[in-house]
C-alpha cells in the first residue's frame, strides 16, 4: 500500500469493524460469512495494522453486512 493512502485503508477497517458491530457480528461470525478467517479480519479492522483488502473481498463483506460497498469509501467530508 502507498503510503499516502494509509489514512484510507484505515478508515475503511475503522467502517468494517462499525458495520460488523451494527449488525450484531463477532469478527469470527463475518469472517464466516466471507470465507476469510478471523485474523485477517481482524487485520484489516486494526487501525495499527497494514492490511489491504481486494474489491471482491470489501464486495462481499458489504453483501454480508447488508451495505453498499461505497460506504466504507465516504470519507467523513463527503
Amino acid at each position: 500500500m502507498k503510503e499516502k493512502h494509509y489514512n484510507k485503508f484505515r478508515e475503511v477497517g475503522l467502517k468494517i469493524s462499525h458495520y460488523r458491530k451494527f449488525r450484531g457480528y463477532t469478527q469470527e461470525g463475518l469472517a464466516e460469512k466471507i470465507d476469510k478467517n478471523a485474523s485477517f479480519l481482524s487485520a484489516v479492522e486494526a487501525p495499527n495494522v497494514n492490511a489491504t483488502v481486494s474489491l471482491d473481498t470489501l464486495f462481499d463483506i458489504a453483501e454480508a453486512l447488508q451495505i453498499p460497498p461505497h460506504k466504507f469509501l465516504l470519507s467523513e467530508e463527503d
